[in-house]
């Protein structure tokens, strides 16, 4: 997953990322803005996980949805 592109169409990311982490609010995902880092650092906070844990399930979120491009119907 290329976050250069979740970034520029963070729109349409918002929704698979809010399904992933429902205690994510949408402040939380004004913050993150499609930005990599900040969604560990919120995962972090919201769900009380280490940095360790907030990356595996950000790879796992990856790895999930590696084929998703925006606009394409799934």
């Amino acid at each position: 997953m290329n976050w250069d592109i979740v970034e520029g169409n963070w729109k349409q990311f918002k929704g698979r990322v809010k399904s992933q982490w429902g205690k994510l609010t949408d402040d939380h995902l004004d913050v993150i803005a499609g930005k990599r880092v900040e969604l560990g650092g919120k995962l972090q906070e919201a769900y009380g996980v280490t940095k360790e844990e907030a990356e595996t399930q950000i790879r796992d979120f990856e790895h999930r949805n590696r084929d998703y491009r925006p606009g394409k119907i799934p």
